[in-house]
């Protein structure tokens, strides 16, 4: 999503290694709007992007994907990717409408830039077991790698308003 910090980087090293010698990594980042509530912190959310494009090419990403709202999702937009089983306990339960927020931006961005992997961090296994869902059932060709994250290092605005976990 944006303001990045060393469990970031460390998914990028293993996407790197996933990769190989010959491979490239792609990051993106985007602070998605279905993923927060009405009346949220959804415009106060950190986006330091000049840090973060330092932080991306000194981990060694070869091509940052950052677009804007108005590039990923219309105004009048009415079609959404859900997952309606696993999504409905735990963060999802306590945050009704985060998990299709994610499920469809990781769609579209499957869809835009069209990986032979991906990398989510194990720390978020709700959303890592959801991703794997709707790419079980959706077909999407893409390897999802597990990766171990530092919850630890999330920013304290991360940790305060966006992610109770």
């Amino acid at each position: 999503m944006g303001a990045l910090h060393s469990a970031h980087g460390e998914l990028i090293r293993i996407a790197r290694e996933h990769a190989g010698q010959k491979g490239e990594v792609a990051a993106s980042i985007f602070v998605n709007p279905l993923q927060f509530e009405p009346g949220s912190d959804y415009e106060r959310y950190p986006r330091p992007e000049k840090q973060d494009e330092n932080f991306c090419r000194n981990a060694g990403v070869d091509l940052l994907f950052r677009p804007t709202p108005a590039e990923m999702y219309a105004d009048a937009r009415s079609v959404f990717v859900e997952e309606t089983t696993l999504s409905n306990t735990l963060e999802g339960k306590s945050r009704p409408g985060h998990f299709r927020g994610v499920c469809t931006v990781v769609a579209k961005l499957f869809n835009i830039l069209t990986p032979d992997a991906a990398v989510f961090g194990e720390k978020d296994f709700q959303q890592l077991a959801i991703i794997r869902r709707m790419v079980r059932d959706l077909n999407f060709k893409v390897d999802i790698v597990a990766g171990i994250s530092k919850s630890e290092n999330r920013p304290r605005f991360y940790d305060a308003h966006c992610s109770p976990r």
